[in-house]
């Protein structure tokens, strides 16, 4: 009986200290920034020093060496996506074609039995003659053979010509005036921030979240943004014991290309001298950092 009784009090103290934790990570002070309040947000006191923007003639190199390709400067690219937009907004022809894309991907969020009426909008919307945010770049036939597909069968994949056809176009001249615009100009600035050093002093680091096989997971901030990540500490004499060098890596690599909004993605990666190596990770509520001690 005693043995009964010591297991079932333990089996109730699991419970009870499951059902707590549950609470606290789902609390918002749980993920709170620290580190200071009021109208910093958890920066630094030096915030505004860390991000301060070097004047445009120090980006003149990078303006010659940086790649001019649209699809890594306008859309992978979160500030200069950011900031081709806001040009964009200037000249109601490209604000037209940046409504357009975002109404795509909804209409390819949209769930199954809304994705019908979600398809119909976009057409009326963008392909009717009458309405003000009227495409008249699209081909009738493409817009005709849009209309049949979305009747038969409405596929994610239903806007896929005419999306094309639209990148192409502001792929053209509309990027070539971009690159000679002040947007660009402050984009050529932040990658120039961007590619200073970012060394462990960058992080302010919290509370445990959960551990795993080569190391814990913890809370951590940037103090010049205030920004909350996760910080995975994968523990070198553990990687290494269970050969799991490869697997970080290759790990690090795909986190690095993945672009999708469901799936995490890589904010930072830092490599110290030995023997530290730091790998920051978009998380869904926070950014995820990987740190190899």
């Amino acid at each position: 009986m005693c043995v009964r009784a010591v297991s079932v009090l333990h089996h109730s103290l699991c419970h009870v200290a499951q059902r707590r934790l549950v609470r606290w990570t789902s609390c918002p002070c749980f993920w709170s920034p620290q580190g200071g309040g009021g109208k910093r947000n958890g920066r630094s006191k030096k915030w505004k020093e860390m991000l301060k923007l070097p004047h445009i003639s120090q980006c003149e190199e990078l303006r010659r060496t940086i790649d001019r390709d649209f699809t890594s400067l306008c859309e992978k690219q979160p500030i200069g996506r950011l900031l081709f937009r806001q040009y964009c907004d200037t000249r109601p022809e490209l604000k037209r074609c940046i409504d357009f894309m975002d109404a795509v991907a909804m209409y390819q969020l949209a769930p199954d039995e809304k994705r019908r009426d979600c398809g119909l909008n976009v057409l009326d919307t963008y392909f009717n003659n009458g309405s003000a945010a009227h495409l008249p770049d699209i081909p009738q036939d493409v817009i005709a053979r849009c209309r049949e597909s979305l009747e038969q069968s409405p596929c994610k994949e239903l806007f896929n010509d005419c999306t094309k056809i639209v990148r192409d176009y502001l792929s053209g001249a509309p990027f070539s005036s971009y690159q000679e615009s002040m947007y660009f100009s402050r984009f050529l600035q932040w990658k120039w921030l961007e590619r200073q050093p970012v060394t462990k002093n960058t992080f302010r680091h919290y509370r445990v979240l959960g551990k795993g096989g080569f190391g814990e997971v913890c809370a951590c901030q940037v103090r010049a943004t205030g920004k909350m990540y996760a910080c995975k500490k994968l523990e070198k004499k553990r990687v290494k014991k269970r050969k799991g060098e490869a697997m970080a890596l290759n790990e690090k690599r795909i986190l690095e290309k993945v672009n999708s909004s469901f799936v995490v993605s890589t904010t930072f990666f830092l490599i110290q001298p030995f023997p530290e190596l730091h790998l920051c990770c978009v998380h869904a509520r926070a950014a995820g950092c990987y740190k190899l001690n």
